[in-house]
């Protein structure tokens, strides 16, 4: 994509991966994309505020030819000093060897381990300001969004909130990167959900303080290092950010997520009663099967919805191990607080409801239910099983 003039001065100057398979060699965008957003101010002294990871030099060199001459390059802001955000800074660096380095104290050092540069490098303090000429920069320090060393940059004539990763998300641009020109406006919303649970929300209560700490800026655009440029509606991601912060401690909407594994089909006959009992009773069910659903759309679920269902039989005296890998990620990223029930198959051995529960007792899960069956089940079981998930579905209401 050719460079877009986000607002007088501002150009938004980033790169589109469409071929990336993992983000952060863990969660999948094959079929999403992800944009690598990164900004260059045009005034008496012009700078770059991020970068992108290290593809399609070329084409990233070749819009901020469309707008400067490298050798006229002053700064080069560095929000945060993950490969996707600083990948081109060798490259850059070699290039315009005049721009000062700007960052935070914890990433200097992170800037040298990372790209064997140590000459050049500045650090800004928390609210410093940089005058560019008609533009101001200022720097506000949000240790662990997501990384210690983040920061944001705020311009204060144009107003626009240079956020990194803070309010990003999932998703390549699609020739729009604007919130208010996207006629995909729902899949992005989704994938920011997305992004936020694989990534940031381990970190809610520093989301929440960084929020705090930036309320008191007029804000007319923000502008993310992944995702959609907000600039209609700049508090809607903001929002939605608080509000998917909070469900780290309230946790979540009234709503289900089924997860589920089978071995023959005899759990999964049971998980389908339980659905059937919970739609009954007008709550909302996200079913998914943890053989077939990669964890990274199972964690935006998991981290909305108040509610938990687990299914999975038993597995030589232990949890169904794609339920269980589940699981065990829930715990790394903290998913606390959620109202769950289980119910499982089990052959010459039960172990499974153990295992659940220990995962329970560690995630802070109130555990409502247990339910195993030997085999298929019966008729009776396959009854009660939904009448287990009418009174699943009406606590949660309740």
């Amino acid at each position: 994509m050719p460079s877009v003039e986000v607002c007088p001065g501002v150009y938004w100057i980033g790169v589109n991966d469409h071929t990336t398979d993992l983000f952060e060699g863990l969660w999948p965008i094959t079929q999403e994309g992800v944009s690598y957003n990164s900004y260059l101010i045009v005034d008496q002294k012009n700078a770059i505020v991020d970068l992108a990871k290290s593809l399609k030099v070329d084409e990233y060199l070749a819009q901020i030819g469309e707008r400067i001459p490298l050798e006229s390059l002053n700064y080069i802001i560095l929000n945060h000093m993950e490969p996707d955000h600083t990948g081109v800074l060798r490259v850059l660096r070699k290039l315009a060897p005049q721009a000062v380095i700007l960052c935070s104290p914890q990433a200097k050092d992170m800037v040298s381990a990372f790209y064997g540069i140590s000459e050049g490098v500045q650090v800004v303090r928390d609210g410093e300001r940089i005058d560019l000429g008609e533009k101001k920069l200022v720097f506000y320090h949000v240790p662990m969004v997501h990384w210690p060393e983040t920061m944001v940059t705020y311009e204060e004539k144009t107003q626009v909130l240079f956020s990194c990763d803070a309010f990003g998300g999932y998703g390549a641009l699609q020739g729009a990167i604007f919130e208010d020109e996207c006629p995909q406006f729902d899949f992005y919303i989704r994938e920011s959900l997305r992004y936020f649970a694989n990534i940031v929300a381990k970190y809610s209560a520093m989301v929440l303080k960084a929020i705090e700490k930036l309320s008191p800026l007029s804000i007319s655009i923000v502008a993310p290092s992944h995702g959609l440029i907000w600039r209609k509606n700049p508090g809607r991601i903001i929002e939605l950010y608080r509000k998917w912060s909070q469900y780290a401690e309230s946790g979540g909407e009234v709503g289900v997520t089924l997860l589920y594994g089978s071995m023959y089909g005899n759990t999964e006959a049971m998980v389908d009663a339980l659905a059937q009992g919970i739609a009954e009773s007008g709550v909302q069910v996200d079913m998914f099967d943890a053989r077939r659903v990669h964890p990274s759309y199972i964690l935006a679920s998991l981290w909305e919805k108040k509610g938990v269902v687990v299914g999975a039989p038993t597995y030589e005296a232990g949890l169904f191990p794609p339920v269980a890998q589940v699981l065990d990620l829930a715990l790394r990223k903290n998913v606390k607080h959620k109202r769950a029930m289980y119910l499982g198959s089990f052959g010459w051995s039960g172990g499974a409801r153990r295992e659940i529960e220990r995962f329970a007792r560690e995630l802070g899960w109130e555990m409502t239910v247990a339910f195993e069956f030997r085999g298929g089940g019966t008729k009776e079981d396959r009854q009660r099983v939904q009448q287990l998930g009418r009174e699943f579905g009406a606590s949660l209401r309740g």
